[in-house]
């Protein structure tokens, strides 16, 4: 069984991805998810702390054979020439006989779920971390490694055991948990 490690919203915060990378080794998790805006901040955003793209692109090269990236709404075909990995719109991964879509969340969330989208959804974008579910569907957002909004902490997702568990980036501590199928 595989185990998944779901982040998302670096925005170019080197400081952040460190931290988000030293959770990944904790949790010896089989793969690194990125929901996107991995390097810029945005223009409606303020400046993460330690800002600084290129570092990330470099932090994030040794894990590249174990990255999957979904492209977010600041990245750009700029960011692509820098990463150590592809960029993809879309993904969906089947995981413990369940089907996971993951998608940055410019374009589906727990209000618009796309077509066919299986078992769970997993987005970023909002800033937001939560769990839940929604017409026998898993509806899950990590929040931003780097930005968080709506008084939420900074935050990650592990998906392992038919089980979506969304932990505090600063310790590792549970904040909730919801059962994928």
């Amino acid at each position: 069984m595989a185990k998944l490690f779901i982040a998302s919203d670096i925005h170019g915060s080197a400081h952040f991805a460190k931290i988000m990378l030293e959770r990944f080794e904790e949790e010896k998790a089989d793969q690194l998810i990125l929901l996107g805006d991995v390097f810029y901040h945005g223009p409606r955003n303020p400046l993460p702390e330690d800002y600084a793209p290129m570092q990330v692109a470099e932090m994030l090269k040794p894990y590249a054979d174990r990255l999957l990236v979904v492209k977010g709404n600041c990245d750009s075909d700029v960011d692509a020439m820098i990463a150590p990995f592809e960029f993809v719109n879309l993904a969906q991964l089947y995981v413990d006989g369940a089907k996971i879509t993951l998608q940055h969340g410019d374009k589906y969330s727990k209000d618009n779920l796309p077509k066919n989208c299986g078992n769970a959804l997993i987005y970023g974008h909002y800033h937001t971390s939560f769990v839940m579910k929604k017409d026998g569907i898993t509806i899950a957002n990590p929040g931003s490694v780097s930005l968080p909004k709506d008084n939420t902490k900074a935050g990650y997702i592990v998906v392992e055991n038919g089980c979506i568990v969304l932990k505090s980036l600063s310790d590792g501590q549970l904040i909730a948990k919801e059962e994928i199928i």
